[in-house]
């Protein structure tokens, strides 16, 4: 048995005009969906992810349930962007804890992210965070290409690598949650998170005051701190807590399209042992379609084992898959770097107009960074042999001669 207390509050700050958050909590499910996009199609992205992801898990509440709440809200928003052009470009992040039911009839703390809003853990006092940042200066953090202090400032601290009304292919973390009586959950808005410190964020959370004047604490000092973003804040106590059967932590992807098998009727026989045939027809059919299922992922794999750098309008970017495709599994645009195409040797832009392999994510980093090093040491070489030849050209050379006496 599982169950919670809560509390929950979004602002609009003191910086924005509209609040493109949204918020809900209630028995089983806890919910935090930060919009984005302008003319207010943010707000419209964060409403359509928290209707619907509240009333199909209410209908299913398992892990599926859920993930599948989640993915009927992307294709909603993607949708509602198709029907509506000022809509456009809308997303949301997704971040929920939902009281999940297993096979075992167990009801467990699970956690479901998209995004860069957060989930942390807070337990005598101490935080800890729960979720990661789908964001390019965070992914960048993982692969040790920047500190966690660069990554506060980076320019692309808030440009996100997933989130719902993006695309079509959607990826969602999803953790079992592994709790105590009397921990409690902070859900938020990088509204909260960007304005206060750890510190700050554990010592409000943790506070032994009623949870919605937490909620209001958190809230008030994100704003004192500038309340430069919309702010939104969930807070879970456990009163009880189970731990699931089976734990769960892995990132879920969107299923390939579903296979289809015929449906042609077998046309019947008469024989002294029917039964045994329909055994030997089911059989078949489960051979073919574990077969094919498996032939699907196969491909899926290959399709996305490696990564290659090209030009997209300009900017070296780094993409997954093969360059071509492979059946219906195209490349995906994993994010674009700093390096302007045009500031590469002749041979190397060429080479990039083509794409260019490598074998995983940071190999295709550190090749374009090494490239565009060419290009720069090149530069300062043109540079160094000007100057050299300019001083040569300008320079003179006076002789005196003195002349004898008498």
């Amino acid at each position: 048995m599982t169950r919670w207390r809560y509390a929950a509050a979004t602002d609009t700050g003191v910086v924005r005009e509209t609040n493109q958050d949204a918020v809900f909590a209630d028995d089983i499910l806890a919910l935090v969906a930060d919009g984005m996009g302008g003319h207010a199609a943010g707000e419209v992205a964060a409403a359509i992810t928290i209707e619907l992801v509240r009333d199909e898990f209410h209908k299913r509440p398992t892990v599926e349930g859920l993930y599948m709440a989640i993915e009927a809200a992307n294709r909603a928003i993607l949708a509602n962007a198709g029907e509506h052009s000022e809509h456009f470009g809308m997303g949301t992040t997704a971040i929920a804890v939902g009281l999940t039911q297993d096979n075992d009839g167990v009801v467990s703390p699970t956690l479901f992210n998209v995004g860069d809003s957060r989930a942390y853990q807070v337990r005598d006092g101490a935080l800890r965070l729960l979720s990661e940042d789908h964001s390019v200066a965070e992914e960048w953090v993982r692969m040790g290409r920047l500190t966690p202090e660069e990554a506060k400032v980076h320019p692309r601290r808030h440009q996100l690598t997933r989130a719902l009304g993006i695309e079509e292919a959607l990826e969602i973390d999803v953790i079992s949650l592994n709790a105590l009586p009397g921990d409690r959950i902070l859900l938020c808005s990088d509204g909260l998170s960007n304005e206060l410190s750890n510190e700050e964020l554990a010592r409000m959370a943790s506070s032994p005051t009623p949870l919605k004047e937490s909620v209001d604490q958190l809230v008030a000092a994100a704003n004192h701190a500038g309340g430069r973003d919309n702010i939104s804040v969930i807070l879970l106590e456990f009163d009880e807590v189970s731990v699931a059967t089976t734990e769960i932590k892995r990132t879920v992807s969107t299923r390939p399209p579903p296979v289809v098998h015929s449906t042609r009727a077998v046309p019947a026989r008469r024989s002294a042992r029917p039964r045994r045939l329909t055994w030997r027809v089911w059989a078949s059919v489960m051979m073919l379609a574990i077969v094919v299922i498996g032939a699907v992922y196969v491909v899926k794999w290959y399709a996305y084992s490696t990564y290659y750098i090209g030009n997209d309008a300009g900017v070296i970017a780094v993409y997954q898959g093969q360059p071509n495709g492979v059946l219906w599994f195209k490349p995906k645009k994993v994010f674009d770097t700093d390096y302007p195409s045009s500031q590469l040797l002749p041979s190397d832009e060429r080479a990039l107009s083509s794409t260019i392999s490598a074998p995983t994510l940071n190999f295709a980093l550190k090749y374009a960074t090494h490239i565009r090093n060419l290009w720069r040491v090149h530069q300062h070489e043109l540079k160094v042999a000007s100057t050299t030849t300019t001083t040569l050209a300008g320079s003179s050379t006076t002789t005196t001669v003195k002349k004898a006496a008498g």
